[in-house]
């Protein structure tokens, strides 16, 4: 039997930080949210540049925690000249927050007004926190948001055998050492089979159990400049020829 579906608690360190009890870790840098989102994951995929003339753009998440990335790729896509028509953003996520402390979270992490009426449309639609699949809708169905409450490794395989595909993959979640389970072998042997022939990837930590996951999966990887004072983050792609760049 699988185990029951637990809300996140709302939890700030004294800098005003929100921080997981459960996993003794920081959701995002102190130095942001949206400034994190914009580094590694938007950049570090090559949006919104990789947009132009596609019609249709998939992301994968493996850990939707705030929001913040989402409501962040959301931002982007409205603003950019050239966009796909429709977006679609699939998040995993085991321990979700309420509609109630989504909303508290925003307030009190997200600064810039823009974001407002995103944050309020995704609290508003948020569903019951009831395991499995919550697919919800933004700017008239363009936008799409894809909520797969439960345990990645189970889920991830199933969404693969759903059809379920990757343009882009934002490897986040805790930090290895805190939620090894998010960062197995496994969980990369399925995102590699669920991504397109250019699907690129980006995560915010360079840890050596990751650079190993992600070659064994056929992943090919670089050392970028990490955000918040971190001095590395990985980006790359699904790799056809089994290689490894270093810089």
């Amino acid at each position: 039997m699988s185990e029951p579906l637990i809300s996140a608690p709302l939890v700030f360190r004294d800098d005003g930080t929100p921080y997981s009890p459960r996993h003794d870790d920081i959701y995002h840098s102190a130095a942001g949210a949206l400034a994190q989102a914009r580094h590694v994951f938007l950049k570090g995929n090559g949006l919104p540049a990789r947009w132009r003339g596609t019609p249709r753009f998939t992301v994968i998440e493996t850990g939707f925690g705030m929001g913040v990335n989402f409501l962040a790729t959301w931002a982007a896509w409205l603003e950019a000249a050239h966009r796909p028509s429709m977006l679609e953003f699939l998040s995993i996520e085991k321990y979700p927050f309420s509609a109630d402390d989504l909303r508290a979270a925003h307030a009190a992490i997200i600064d810039e007004d823009a974001f407002a009426p995103l944050s309020d449309a995704l609290a508003s639609a948020w569903p019951p926190l009831e395991a499995g699949l919550h697919r919800l809708a933004f700017s008239a169905g363009a936008v799409t948001l894809t909520l797969a409450f439960g345990d990645a490794a189970d889920i991830l395989p199933r969404l693969a055998d759903l059809g379920f595909t990757a343009d882009a993959i934002y490897l986040d979640g805790f930090a290895p050492a805190r939620n090894p389970d998010m960062w197995t072998p496994q969980v990369f042997a399925s995102l590699a089979r669920m991504s397109n022939y250019d699907a690129t990837f980006a995560t915010y930590t360079s840890a050596g159990q990751v650079k190993r996951a992600l070659v064994e999966s056929g992943f090919a990887y670089s050392k970028v400049a990490g955000f918040g004072g971190k001095r590395a983050m990985l980006v790359g792609k699904r790799a056809h020829i089994r290689y490894v760049i270093e810089s």
